[in-house]
């Protein structure tokens, strides 16, 4: 890691997060790409799967990012970091959320309109950056959510409406990611809330995180009950 470009995008983590990572993909493809090495055979053939090189370049920084940062924590190298997948909480398939063997270390990776953010916790966490999107997804989106999410976007200005709804999914999706669940759950089932703060979840920190104007960003780790 010393010497790296990764280095200089390491961020203030939230309450319970060891290490935040928050990194452009421009910044970062090309040097990526030049150590596509350490990925192991299946992100491999996934980095080589993807048609746009936009998607090829995000992929990439967001998974070789992710091993320097594991290795740096496990005092392993980057390429000898071993994934294992969950079962799928849907379909129960060996294609779930990617975890360290043993759960040395719990992960979660984002990466969304040449944004990529990482997250390094010793309990269960998720993240999700997502771009503000356009009036219509929102409009076809936000009748998904928790009723009183549903209610609480109708209440603001049109004008606040778009903002608020990406910064109750980044919320909603890194909970769900944080749980294991992902978005195989009914998005009306979990509330996280659509205003100022994050709705409070039993067992759950979430916490909305500082990202670039046009996007939001929110993190979930899990707490003990009661701190």
């Amino acid at each position: 890691m010393t010497g790296t470009p990764i280095d200089r995008d390491r961020v203030a983590p939230p309450p319970g997060v060891e290490l935040l990572w928050s990194g452009k993909v421009s910044d970062h493809a090309e040097d990526a790409i030049a150590h596509r090495h350490v990925l192991d055979a299946e992100e491999s053939a996934r980095l080589d799967g993807f048609f746009r090189p936009a998607d090829r370049d995000a992929y990439a920084v967001a998974h070789v990012a992710l091993r320097r940062l594991l290795g740096e924590r496990l005092g392993q190298a980057p390429e000898a970091i071993t994934l294992e997948r969950l079962p799928c909480s849907h379909c129960g398939g060996p294609h779930g959320r990617p975890v360290v063997p043993g759960n040395a270390v719990h992960f979660s990776l984002s990466h969304t309109s040449g944004l990529v953010l990482i997250a390094l916790a010793a309990t269960p966490v998720g993240v999700d950056v997502e771009a503000v999107p356009d009036a219509g997804t929102i409009s076809d989106v936000a009748t998904q959510l928790h009723p009183k999410e549903r209610t609480e976007l109708a209440a603001l200005p049109a004008a606040q409406r778009a903002t608020a709804f990406t910064r109750c999914w980044t919320r909603k999706e890194a909970l769900l990611k944080a749980t294991g669940v992902g978005l195989n759950e009914d998005l009306s089932l979990t509330y996280v809330g659509a205003g100022a703060q994050p709705a409070a979840n039993t067992g759950w920190l979430l916490t909305d995180l500082p990202v670039d104007t046009g996007f939001a960003a929110a993190a979930a780790v899990a707490v003990a009950v009661g701190v």
